[in-house]
């Protein structure tokens, strides 16, 4: 029994180590683990939605994480010394900063150049909402970078050199699978798209590309066509009632 115990590691992916006596170690500690959560939220929004922006999404941020664990097992750089007691693996370049890099990157070209919010008839108040949307962004791409240096588990060189190639795939991917494919439909890159959305699995799945035809991928279309069945359903009960 003893044997067994000596031979079992951490899972680090969700152990996290900080100092109990810091609330701002504490605060780290789960702002740390956004990423992870990411990944469900991810999984929710492809199968519910069925839309190919965000399963291209999906799949380039594993694309990164697939990179990153070859660079990790080809550089095979130590981690901090401090945090060589409770972590196993090593650390160049830092995975959460490039999932962060890639993540936020890949959102804030989206928002920037496809996606358009509903407008709040002030054209001071959409462009101030935009602002918000992309600072926000990147301040919870930067907390998560500036959480593994806390913590112990990076140098700011890894911390570095994750959050670059996280941002240059994150853009690339994006200007590659997206962009190009938007602005030139007859490309290489809009002929590769289209085939997606219409080959017979992706129909049988209703697989569709929603900012293709909204701006807004649907949403405002999606609520519309809600409002007025359910205003039609109000007005058949209450009409119900009355006889």
């Amino acid at each position: 029994m003893t044997d067994l115990a000596t031979q079992r590691v951490s899972l680090d992916l969700t152990h996290v180590l900080y100092d109990p006596s810091s609330d701002t170690s504490l605060v780290l500690a789960l702002v740390t683990l956004s990423p992870i959560l990411l990944m469900p939220a991810y999984a929710v929004l492809a199968v519910y939605t069925r839309e190919l922006t965000i399963i291209n999404m999906w799949a380039g941020q594993l694309l990164s994480e697939g990179l990153n664990l070859v660079l990790k097992h080809t550089f095979k750089q130590e981690r901090p010394v401090d945090s060589q007691l409770h972590l196993n693996g090593y650390g160049f370049p830092s995975s959460h900063s490039q999932y962060m890099g890639y993540f936020s990157a890949f959102l804030i070209c989206h928002v920037y150049f496809r996606h358009r919010f509903t407008s709040t008839g002030s054209i001071v108040l959409d462009q101030l909402f935009r602002i918000v949307v992309y600072l926000g962004l990147a301040a919870w791409c930067a907390i998560v970078a500036y959480s593994r240096l806390n913590l112990l588990y990076h140098t700011p060189h890894q911390v570095k050199w994750g959050l670059a190639i996280g941002l240059v795939l994150g853009v690339s991917h994006y200007v590659c699978t997206e962009l190009l494919s938007d602005k030139f439909p007859d490309s290489i890159f809009g002929r590769i798209r289209f085939a997606i959305v219409n080959h017979p699995i992706s129909v049988w799945l209703q697989l569709r590309d929603g900012w293709a035809v909204w701006e807004d991928g649907g949403r405002e279309a999606e609520w519309e066509q809600w409002r007025t069945e359910w205003l039609k359903q109000h007005a058949r009960l209450t009409g119900k009632k009355k006889t």
